[in-house]
């Protein structure tokens, strides 16, 4: 999973490129823990394909957010309603306690809801679409057939690919290999 985009809410979006990156509990699990929404060893014991459906729902409703601000068009008002609608709902509760060898470490507190996780992705997204500075560093990658979008902290803000070590380093490939025909051509 990637967690390169620069906000938990576009790194939830990038879970639908280049293929379903959610399809189950399991890998919703690994999302939310790489995430850092969930510590490691917080159990999970309620999440269900409801989650998964959950998840995906309020992915594809950022997504359609997201794009529409890159593109420069006003979303519709039923998709910014289906955001606000988890966003307006506690996220769960950090508390520290130690472990077992007495470090103080980060775990939910009163259990863990799916409405409070997708709370917090829901908040990340409100946060993210309403700060002018932030939506000004939204990017789509620039790479061939690369769906992902990212917030462009580059400095200098010409920030082009999702990674330079994938998408990046595709595109450099491709430019030299596009050379070496044409040197042999001339």
């Amino acid at each position: 999973m990637w967690f390169d985009a620069g906000r938990i809410c576009l790194d939830l979006v990038a879970t639908s490129a280049p293929h379903e990156g959610i399809r189950d509990t399991d890998e919703l699990r690994l999302w939310l823990t790489g995430a850092g929404l969930v510590p490691d060893r917080t159990p999970l014991a309620r999440l269900g394909p409801d989650w998964v459906e959950a998840f995906r729902a309020l992915r594809d409703d950022v997504e359609t957010l997201v794009r529409a601000e890159i593109a420069g068009r006003d979303a519709d008002e039923e998709t910014l309603a289906r955001v606000n609608a988890p966003a307006a709902a506690p996220p769960p509760g950090l508390c520290a306690v130690r472990d077992q060898q007495g470090h103080l470490v980060r775990e939910l507190c009163g259990g863990v809801e799916c409405a409070g996780l997708l709370a917090a992705v829901a908040r990340d997204a409100v946060e993210l679409l309403t700060d002018p500075g932030d939506r000004a560093l939204l990017r789509a990658c620039e790479g061939d057939g690369c769906a992902r979008v990212y917030l462009d902290t580059s400095r200098g803000h010409r920030r082009r690919w999702c990674s330079s070590e994938l998408c990046g380093n595709r595109e450099r490939v491709a430019r030299h290999r596009r050379r070496l025909l044409a040197a042999g051509r001339a």
